[in-house]
């Protein structure tokens, strides 16, 4: 299916909801939700030094089981185990900057889209370099494991000479394209543009080449759930649309982008 065909799809469901409004009182009450987290990936998500978990995501879970009147939960796993451990019931939903694909759509369900950001390569400097086959051949660039980015490198880049190269976290990611093991990184450009770029390692490195379009990558993020767990999509898709609705979602937005990154209605 095109991207298009998926985008459409999901933003009428989307509509669908914020138009129907609140209707908890005709649903079981959900006491908890254990919500995973990659906590190596700011500003969605990571960690103090005191150990406190922080991010857009964590301020947006929070708010979310707020509205539902839950407990919220913060469960932390690799990026790339989470749809095998939310099958496993290890947790209740994946809110970890997943983006929504068909092939991820096989497996899991996902709430209506929460936000849409974009993806990049990140280069050092005056490298020239951009996201192509050709710009990338016989250089090494460096993705987090499980994510759309592992993916579309590899399908779109890899049969063509380009080394892809997958990590645990993106903190390894970073680390090796500092130390110059790496020759880009392709990730998310919003996580970059403040996770990475905007910290003193990140200052001999830029955003390379435009916004990569296409329908490996998806048409935005929404949380992972289990295939069945009507109830907490419910919850999840009625809240979301009370907090876009009384202006709580906006504000935790503005917390962290300086760009609005809501899904259009």
């Amino acid at each position: 299916m095109a991207k298009s065909s998926l985008s459409t799809r999901l933003r009428q469901a989307a509509a669908l909801v914020i138009m129907a409004g609140c209707a908890f009182g005709a649903q079981a009450k959900i006491e908890q939700v254990r919500f995973a987290v990659d906590p190596s990936y700011p500003p969605f998500e990571s960690k103090t030094p005191q150990g406190k978990l922080v991010g857009f995501d964590i301020d947006l879970g929070n708010a979310l089981c707020e509205q539902m009147q839950a407990k919220c939960v913060w469960v932390e796993n690799q990026f790339d185990g989470m749809i095998p451990a939310l099958k496993a019931r290890k947790f209740d939903g994946i809110l970890s900057d997943m983006g929504i694909t068909e092939e991820r759509m096989k497996q899991i369900d996902f709430s209506v889209p929460l936000y849409d950001t974009h993806v990049q390569l990140i280069a050092r400097k005056g490298s020239g370099l951009l996201p192509t086959a050709v710009s990338l051949k016989g250089k090494t660039v460096g993705v987090e494991q499980g994510t759309i980015q592992e993916r579309y490198a590899r399908a779109k880049w890899q049969p063509y000479g380009v080394n892809v190269v997958p990590y645990g976290d993106q903190a390894q990611v970073e680390s090796d394209l500092v130390s110059g093991r790496l020759d880009a990184v392709f990730t998310d450009a919003a996580q970059a543009a403040i996770g990475f770029l905007k910290r003193p390692q990140g200052q001999d490195f830029a955003l390379a080449g435009p916004v990569v379009e296409d329908p490996l990558i998806g048409p935005g993020t929404a949380i992972g759930l289990r295939k069945g767990d009507t109830e907490l999509k419910t919850a999840i898709d009625n809240a979301y649309a009370e907090i876009r609705k009384n202006g709580t979602f906006d504000t935790i937005q503005k917390r962290y982008f300086a760009t609005d990154i809501s899904v259009k209605q």
